[in-house]
């Protein structure tokens, strides 16, 4: 640690990094505050349980986009990526990319599956229990937390690290003090602030990242171009070649370390994102004929984050480490540092000193505070609907429940920021957490996927599968550990031979599992009918005690059997677009784009590096639009009449009961609501 803490002091003052942690914080909770008495006001948006863990299931896809990059997010995306490109070169950050683009684009067929089987479900461990009982439900509750745990572990870890490189802000205060202020705001505006801050931190993201690439490629006095970037990068291969890449060179896709990360990364990402109920709930929180273009949207947008942000100041770290202005200068970054996530952080300095340093924190307050605010509201949902109404309280009012949800965001944080302290002593960093992620959790993803999928699984398989995965999956890790070092170190268990076994074994052990205990224990041939069974909270309590009707409110519509029948043909119909379009995009990711690149062993000429970053910056710009303007857009209505409310509400002409449920803005057209019982049994989800 002394080394980060002594370059620490030299960037930014302590009083920098707890005036943004804590004034950030205190900033987005009172904006929250704000934005959630304005919807209740003008939109009549209340706060029920419905609305506080799926937003009322109204949002449109521009909100969706966003939510999904922002949740995809983490200070892994970030930190890690620049890691790997500054160890293995441009491939890096094309693998980490597209390893965890494809994930969210195949995860849309799912969500889309997840609205026509089960629309009422409030997680995916709901639908777990609905077709399989209770056994097979209480084996994906474990591995559905562990894997939230996972994920908010690595978030404030990491984050926390970079706090403290770049202010000195000691580690534990780091620690504590960055889920505050996404505690309050996620107490006061439930999934729905979660979406809009989501959104917001989004904003602010790509905004830094072209201010990044622009400087690194344009108009930097370091660097500048290109051309330049591509010079100090032949000099770096010169000074010390890459081990396993093709000419020793940092301009090539054929790395044989970074093919092993590629394939770890796909392995572990498919856990995170299919077994995070945070990524169930953007999908619950969606309108159905919007859950799809926004999932796509997410994904596309995302990809250029990673790629862009490690192709920038991963690269500007090789380029920048023989200047004066590096902060490890005259020596190259100690492997530590580099696990920790300190290349983006010590890069921007070396580039913008300063307002890099600033910068950089800024973007990883973003993404550490949003994607924890997905993960309470995650952890919250599972909590409140998986254990409290299901096995505590089966007659649970929205009281209860929304008491419930506030409960366990605050006792989760708390228990997230203890556990962080205890690995930050035990010396573990966010990249050792980020490989060995999927050999902890993947094996649920088969079994989890299918149970939507496919109705020839039966409890068993669905029960036993993830279990006898994880075992075989820890097996395959710690013994190809002891054989490669004699030893079960830190170091050696992070290396990439045993976890590249560890998350293969875990990811493709219920290819074999899933399998053998259907047939031997009978195919289920599940009809689908009990996960359309699966209620909402009921909230009349909170609606009569605030004096409203419940129809009225956002999301508290009960749709009629033509309205069902009208939204699932159209999720019918997204259910078929999905599979076409994930399945083509998949293979552009993971094949026909680098593949031949990497067979051929080609080095890039400048020209074709110059292309490569010209499209990466494109690509961020599109995403800016896609996922930073287009929600506005897509939103402009609702803006324009709520801003008219604002202004009739301070010239006191203002009438709340001009104000309709069924307005634009709240409207509940076919497709973009969920049925309530009534209209279940009259369609069944095929």
């Amino acid at each position: 640690m002394e080394v980060v803490e002594k370059q620490a002091n030299t960037s930014l003052g302590q009083g920098v990094g707890y005036g943004i942690v804590l004034g950030l914080g205190a900033f987005f909770a009172l904006g929250m505050i704000g934005v959630t008495f304005i919807l209740r006001r003008y939109n009549r948006e209340l706060q029920t349980s419905e609305m506080f863990n799926t937003a009322g299931r109204t949002v449109k896809s521009g909100l969706v986009g966003s939510a999904v990059v922002s949740s995809w997010t983490w200070a892994a995306t970030l930190l890690q990526s620049s890691g790997v490109c500054y160890r293995y070169g441009v491939s890096g950050p094309f693998w980490y990319a597209s390893g965890a683009t494809v994930q969210i684009l195949l995860f849309a067929t799912l969500a889309i599956e997840l609205k026509r089987r089960a629309p009422n479900a409030h997680t995916f461990l709901e639908v777990i229990r609905a077709r399989y009982g209770t056994i097979p439900h209480l084996v994906f509750l474990v591995f559905g937390l562990i894997t939230n745990i996972l994920v908010s572990l690595m978030l404030i870890v990491g984050g926390s690290a970079t706090v403290n490189a770049l202010t000195g802000m000691h580690t534990i205060a780091a620690i504590y003090l960055l889920p505050v202020g996404v505690v309050a705001y996620t107490l006061v505006g439930g999934l729905k602030a979660t979406i809009l801050t989501d959104w917001i931190h989004t904003f602010i993201l790509l905004i830094i990242i072209i201010v990044f690439a622009l400087s690194t490629y344009a108009s930097s006095d370091l660097l500048g171009s290109p051309s330049a970037v591509y010079d100090k990068l032949v000099e770096a291969a010169l000074r010390h070649p890459v081990e396993g890449n093709k000419g020793g060179s940092y301009l090539t896709m054929q790395s044989r370390e970074g093919a092993i990360f590629f394939v770890i990364n796909i392995v572990g990402n498919f856990g995170t994102v299919f077994l995070d109920n945070g990524y169930y709930n953007k999908a619950i929180a969606a309108s159905p004929v919007h859950a799809l273009p926004g999932y796509i949207l997410g994904g596309l947008s995302w990809f250029a984050i990673p790629w862009l942000t490690a192709t920038t100041m991963g690269l500007a770290g090789l380029a920048l480490e023989t200047s004066p202005t590096f902060p490890t200068y005259p020596d190259r970054m100690p492997d530590a540092d580099v696990s920790a996530g300190l290349v983006l952080p010590y890069a921007a300095v070396a580039l913008l000193g300063q307002g890099g340093a600033v910068a950089t924190l800024l973007i990883v307050f973003m993404a550490v505070t949003s994607a924890t605010s997905s993960q309470l509201i995650a952890v919250s949902s599972i909590c409140t609907y998986d254990l409290y109404r299901t096995y505590f309280n089966p007659k649970a009012a929205g009281k209860n429940l929304i008491y419930m949800s506030h409960v366990i965001v605050v006792a989760y944080a708390l228990f997230i920021a203890t556990f962080s302290v205890g690995l930050w002593y035990a010396g573990i960093s966010m990249g050792y957490l980020y490989v060995m992620m999927g050999v902890i959790i993947s094996s649920a993803v088969l079994p989890a996927t299918l149970t939507l999928v496919w109705s020839g699984q039966n409890r068993w398989a669905a029960a036993l599968s993830p279990v006898l995965g994880l075992v075989t999956a820890l097996i395959a890790w710690l013994v190809t550990a002891k054989k490669e070092c004699g030893s079960l170190s830190v170091a050696c268990t992070g290396s990439n031979n045993p976890m590249l076994a560890g998350n293969v074994a875990a990811l493709l052990s219920p290819v074999v599992f899933v399998p053998v205990f259907s047939f031997a224990f009978g195919l289920q041939k599940y009809d689908w009918k009990s996960m359309l069974e699966i209620k909402k909270g009921d909230d009349h309590d909170l609606a009569t005690d605030a004096g409203l009707d419940l129809e009225q409110i956002p999301g508290g519509h009960e749709e009629t059997v033509m309205e069902f029948e009208e939204e699932q043909a159209k999720l019918k119909r997204a259910s078929f677009i999905s599979k076409t379009m994930t399945i083509v995009m998949t293979l552009a990711f993971l094949v026909l784009w680098p593949m031949p690149m990497y067979g051929s062993g080609y080095i890039f000429s400048k020209p074709f590096f110059t292309g490569w970053v010209t499209v990466g910056i494109i690509w961020i710009f599109c995403s800016f639009f896609g996922v930073g303007l287009f929600p506005i857009w897509e939103g402009r209505k609702t803006l324009a009449r709520t801003c008219k409310f604002i202004y009739q509400d301070l010239t006191g002409k203002f009438n709340p009961k001009a104000i309709s449920a069924h307005e634009p803005a709240v409207a509940t057209t076919p497709g973009d609501v969920t049925p309530e019982k009534g209209a279940k049994e009259e369609v069944t989800a095929h």
